[in-house]
């Protein structure tokens, strides 16, 4: 376990604490050697940590102190840098400025051990970098989190174009594309929405409050029945 990861775990087990707690009881915890702890304890406590206690005796966080709002493990911190620079990788340009936003703030609140890592540029997300749909797909998750009806024009793979009023209730990123899972009024049914292929979209002012965890289930639903197709 890197140091850094040492660290938060050992606050957290202090933090966490109803009495003192040994060195040995934590070298156990964490998998390391007591004198690592031992170490740990004088670092953090440089740190102005507030923990006492001594060896054989125990350690206790000082109460009123408390963790930052933002506090992650080193490993923690790698799956968020990947995690941004794959939606990097998409065509949503709302969330891409999220993302960028996102790590400013995280950069700002952890410790410095932690933004070395976020500095390191040592994680990549490659492969090609969505295209922008000709849907504005920030419209599309608004409509999706108010349960807001939309008024679509798409155009199908042999490029005949329709009009559909669309209860939207889910967005799924690929590589290529963006897919809007929706209950389509026109089909009466759940169909798949391709990002790139929707030429026109409104929201109707119409609503279907409390109905869009229902359709979620439905379309859940039809990925098991599905499944056992292919099983048999």
């Amino acid at each position: 376990m890197r140091k850094a990861s040492r660290l938060f775990e050992i606050i957290q087990i202090l933090r966490l604490a109803k009495r003192p707690v040994t060195a040995a009881i934590i070298a156990e915890q964490l998998e390391v050697t007591v004198r690592s702890v031992y170490r740990d304890i004088v670092a953090l406590q440089a740190m102005r940590v507030p923990i006492e206690g001594g060896r054989g005796i125990g350690y206790i966080l000082r109460p009123g102190f408390d963790l930052p709002p933002l506090m992650f493990s080193i490993e923690e911190m790698e799956a968020i840098v990947l995690s941004l620079a794959l939606l990097e990788r998409t065509g949503d340009g709302e969330l891409k400025q999220a993302a960028a936003r996102i790590g400013q703030k995280i950069a700002g609140a952890v410790p410095p051990p932690l933004r070395q890592a976020m500095d390191a540029k040592a994680l990549y997300a490659w492969g090609s970098i969505a295209p922008s749909p000709t849907a504005d797909l920030a419209s599309v998750r608004r409509a999706i989190r108010d349960e807001q009806k939309l008024d679509i024009a798409y155009r199908d793979e042999l490029g005949r174009e329709t009009q559909r009023v669309i209860r939207p209730i889910a967005l799924i990123y690929y590589s290529q594309t963006a897919n809007v899972v929706a209950w389509c009024e026109l089909r009466e049914a759940i169909r798949n929405f391709r990002s790139d292929r929707i030429e026109a979209c409104e929201a109707t002012g119409q609503f279907f409050k409390g109905d869009g965890e229902r359709l979620r289930a439905l379309w859940v639903s039809g990925w098991e029945i599905n499944a056992g197709r292919q099983a048999g």
